[in-house]
């Protein structure tokens, strides 16, 4: 489930700076969260929310165990969607802790690492 804050929030996100009033960035997370919702953990978490993204227009980054990072969830895979004409916002999808439900999230302060590890993610793959 998108949480309140992420659709409300206009923290500056990666990648560019993210226009409250941009209608784009609430509806591609809709999109998200609409394509997930099926997911009842028997499909690949990685291959779910790599095609989700693709159908919103973003793109999937990489995947990582959750442990340590954030609390009641096993996986986290990093997204890159658009937030307005030119720029791109990094979010979470995030497995829960039973592997059966997926939810988006903001990246919080707590996870600020992850961000900056998926910011130099895509400029090395922007390299090549």
């Amino acid at each position: 489930m998108i949480s309140p804050e992420l659709a409300a929030e206009t923290q500056p996100p990666a990648m560019g700076a993210v226009d409250p009033s941009d209608p784009l960035l609430p509806m591609e997370l809709l999109e998200l969260e609409l394509s997930l919702e099926g997911y009842d953990g028997d499909a690949d978490f990685c291959d779910a929310v790599r095609v989700a993204a693709a159908r919103a227009g973003g793109e999937f980054l990489f995947d990582l165990p959750a442990e340590g990072l954030m609390e009641d969830c096993r996986r986290i895979a990093v997204l890159r969607i658009p937030s307005s004409a030119s720029q791109m916002r990094i979010v979470l999808a995030v497995l829960d802790h039973t592997g059966s439900e997926i939810r988006m999230e903001a990246p919080e302060p707590e996870n600020a690492h992850i961000v900056r590890f998926a910011e130099a993610f895509i400029k090395v793959l922007e390299r090549f």
